[in-house]
């Protein structure tokens, strides 16, 4: 085998470099879509300005979720855990409703990893406060439209679903929740 100039090694090296940086760079894509369906009569819930999902309108789904790090970005929403809510069916994590007096949330699909997170503690930093919450349910985001979804559209890939509990604990007026920019971590 020939020796390889210095300028040839170094080519080699930044090739290589840069293929694994890309590797690492790689954002969650969108995994496919779904057609809305119009939801019989009083189907959607529509608490906490809850979407509901319009007929033939098409939906972006995901498998997958931004990258977890100690301080995740992620836009927080509001939901209701308990019956009746506007969250539909009880949590998957415990087959349980939940008060929207304690503090749970659902992760986007993603996050919510096939349940690995079910029942865990994380952190949640917004509003310049800090708040736990228990793990119980997941966003789905690769189905929606359907009963089993309420009737409203897949999650985005990077939510974090929260009690009425949480938004509390970060301090947010009651007429300023909906959706935030937060960023949150494991505990």
């Amino acid at each position: 085998m020939k020796n390889l100039s210095f300028g040839a090694l170094f080519l080699i090296v930044v090739i290589l470099l840069s293929s694994s940086l890309e590797g690492k760079a790689q954002t969650c894509r969108a995994s496919g879509t779904i057609k809305g369906k119009k939801p019989p009569p009083g189907q959607c819930n529509r608490e906490n300005d809850s979407d509901c999902c319009k007929q033939g309108k098409l939906y972006t789904t995901y498998r997958c979720s931004p990258p977890v790090s100690s301080h995740t970005k992620a836009t927080l929403t509001l939901n209701s855990f308990e019956k009746n809510g506007d969250g539909g069916a009880p949590s998957e994590c415990d087959n349980q409703y939940h008060s929207d007096d304690t503090p749970v949330v659902a992760l986007s699909t993603g996050w919510y990893s096939h349940g690995s997170r079910c029942l865990k503690h994380i952190r949640i930093n917004g509003n310049g406060k800090s708040a736990i919450a228990k793990v119980v349910d997941e966003c789905d985001s690769t189905m929606g439209c359907d009963s089993d979804h309420d009737y409203q559209p897949p999650c985005p890939n990077n939510i974090v679903d929260a009690s009425k509990a949480v938004w509390e604990a970060l301090g947010v007026p009651s007429d300023k929740r909906g959706e935030m920019d937060i960023t949150w971590s494991d505990v």
